[in-house]
């Protein structure tokens, strides 16, 4: 390797993020629903409805919500003779994220991961149970 190419190397480096990198800021969720054929709405944290399906399905979610914020989704169960129900869909912090402290990367850590919201990660399925409506 030539010196430009280690120095150029050198100066990318702490331009990266590891979670960014390895990770991403965008979740495939699998939605399924007791009993089967459950209208399940997506709500995102602004309240605005990201989908409405029968479960079961599969949709990608967004990890981030703003600087430092990890997006929350409420998944609202509907059926014929059920009660609606609710289940919340909270991010949690990626692995990835801490890899900036590491490798030493602190506009990672403090800018890109935050911004892009791959600091978060999305559980990779979601459950909505309802019960039996009282007659």
């Amino acid at each position: 390797m030539k010196v430009s190419q280690i120095a150029s190397l050198c100066l990318l480096v702490p331009l990266t993020a590891c979670a960014s990198i390895v990770s991403h800021s965008n979740w495939p969720v699998n939605v399924t629903a007791d009993p089967a054929d459950t209208e399940v709405e997506v709500i995102n944290e602004a309240g605005k409805v990201i989908q409405k399906s029968k479960a079961p399905f599969t949709l990608t979610l967004k990890s981030g919500a703003g600087y430092f914020n990890g997006e929350k989704y409420t998944l609202r169960g509907t059926a014929a003779g059920y009660a609606t129900s609710t289940t919340v869909l909270d991010t949690k912090l990626n692995g990835w994220y801490i890899g900036n402290l590491v490798f030493g990367d602190l506009i990672g850590f403090l800018i890109v991961d935050p911004l892009t919201g791959a600091m978060y990660k999305l559980p990779a399925s979601a459950h909505v149970a309802l019960a039996k409506s009282q007659p």
